[in-house]
């Protein structure tokens, strides 16, 4: 029997257990897309307990007490953070099979040197402990991500957001981590919510242009891109349902933008003819940027309307869209590429149904020149589990270049979460490992080395064009 997620833990052969320890284990952090909020890292943001780290926005965790049968009160409801954590542990408990169990035990480890199984009996043990070592300010959350040898992140950031605490991080001479914004126009597209009008008042204050019609939102949108260039951003992100790819005239939008802003209804077909003419502007500037465009779809959103209406969005109730149209996808990248404007674009799919279909799609649009130009994003929310990111890395090596792969992301609101990194790369040197004593890859230590620390660190700087000493 091996020991409890000991040093060797998800390494299952010598030659992982090499790579790991020896590359990937010293490699520095890139988290290239998270939830971190910038203002908690420009106050350098203190914790008073851990339920407030580890639970107070992770909808994960809540998700799964929910399945243990925890009521709401436990979870986003008044119990104090006590009960909380008690649920939590209880929860943890049975929770077998389950990535929370090993992402939780990590951090345990990493951060609080608890090497020990958390469970309803030695909940207030691990309590305690960990209470005690968040009075120590070296667990603040800038001394954190300097614990786990973070070096750059990218945040979530709207575009009519004026950017404020990154300016502060960037002005503070003493905190030597990147934390560059990354745009989220999101709100921006999204033109069937019944807030819409509101949000472009709101755009057109930050860009300064009175937004009437499809061409003025793009010289907004033009604006805010120049703002966020400015200020390091070197990669958007788009949450969605699917990629749309339905056309219109310029003349057909501006109606259908209009009717939007007032607040007068306007269809599904409608909807994508709006949100395939935003994404074909945005790309283009992408590319005339040099940015990363990633698109982040198979999302249904809030499915639960009771718990919605209740406790709002990003609350845990989200599930996967079952159908990848892959021809609107092939539709969109086909256009761009005819317009020599597609820029660099990681695909990510919550199904993990559509790996094979990533795979082969991006195959059609790479470039000359360009190692990876198109990625598929790491096993993303729902998948980045041991299964889901393993059959994630084989599906690429399988269909196109794992040794090219921008590698792991931590998507999380949470200071605990770069263990995730930790996660992957365990799971990766295992893969390539395994494959080497196989006889599937031959051994030479140099090769294999440079491309575990590539996956791990070196492919994602550079693909990005981060500019990190």
């Amino acid at each position: 029997m091996k020991k409890f997620m000991d040093e060797d833990f998800l390494l299952s052969c010598d030659t992982a257990k090499l790579l790991y320890h020896n590359y990937a284990e010293k490699m520095p952090i890139i988290d290239y897309h998270c939830h971190i909020d910038a203002k908690e890292i420009a106050e350098d943001r203190r914790f008073d307990n851990i339920t407030q780290v580890w639970l107070g926005a992770d909808h994960y965790k809540w998700r799964l007490m929910r399945s243990n049968g925890v009521c709401e009160k436990y979870i986003t409801g008044d119990a104090s953070d006590r009960e909380k954590f008690q649920k939590w542990a209880e929860t943890l408990e049975r929770a077998i099979g389950n990535p929370l169990y090993h992402w939780s035990h990590l951090e345990l480890k990493r951060y609080f040197g608890y090497n020990g199984d958390l469970n309803s009996d030695t909940a207030e043990e691990v309590w305690n402990l960990c209470n005690e070592k968040l009075k120590n300010p070296s667990m603040s959350a800038r001394n954190i991500m300097k614990m786990s040898g973070v070096i750059l992140i990218g945040t979530t950031d709207d575009p009519a957001d004026e950017l404020a605490w990154h300016r502060k991080i960037e002005d503070d001479k003493s905190f030597d981590i990147k934390v560059l914004p990354m745009w989220r126009p999101d709100k921006a597209l999204g033109i069937e919510k019944p807030d819409f009008g509101n949000y472009i008042h709101r755009l057109s204050n930050a860009s300064q242009v009175d937004i009437n019609s499809f061409s003025d939102w793009k010289k907004a949108m033009a604006i805010r891109l120049d703002y966020f260039q400015d200020r390091g951003c070197l990669g958007s992100d788009h949450g969605m349902k699917y990629v749309p790819f339905t056309r219109a005239d310029e003349k057909k939008i501006d109606n259908i933008f209009t009717r939007a802003v007032n607040g007068d209804g306007i269809s599904k077909e409608e909807e994508d003819m709006f949100k395939t003419e935003g994404l074909l502007f945005l790309a283009e500037e992408y590319a005339k940027r040099g940015w990363v465009m990633q698109l982040h779809f198979g999302v249904t959103r809030d499915n639960n309307t009771k718990m919605y209406r209740r406790i709002g969005a990003d609350t845990g109730f989200d599930g996967i869209y079952n159908r990848l149209p892959v021809e609107k996808l092939s539709a969109f990248l086909d256009e761009l590429n005819s317009r020599d404007s597609l820029p660099k674009t990681i695909l990510y799919s919550l199904n993990p149904n559509d790996n094979a279909a990533i795979g082969v799609l991006m195959g059609c649009f790479q470039e000359f020149g360009v190692r990876g130009k198109i990625q598929q994003g790491s096993a993303w929310w729902f998948n980045d589990h041991i299964n889901g990111m393993t059959e994630q890395m084989l599906s690429i090596a399988n269909l196109g270049m794992l040794a090219n792969f921008a590698g792991m992301l931590t998507d999380s609101r949470s200071f605990l979460s770069y263990t995730r990194h930790e996660y992957f790369r365990r799971i990766l040197c295992n893969i390539i490992g395994t494959k080497v004593d196989n006889g599937e890859f031959p051994f030479d230590e140099k090769r294999l080395g440079q491309i575990v620390s590539d996956i791990s660190f070196n492919n994602a700087r550079n693909y990005f064009g981060f500019n990190i000493d």
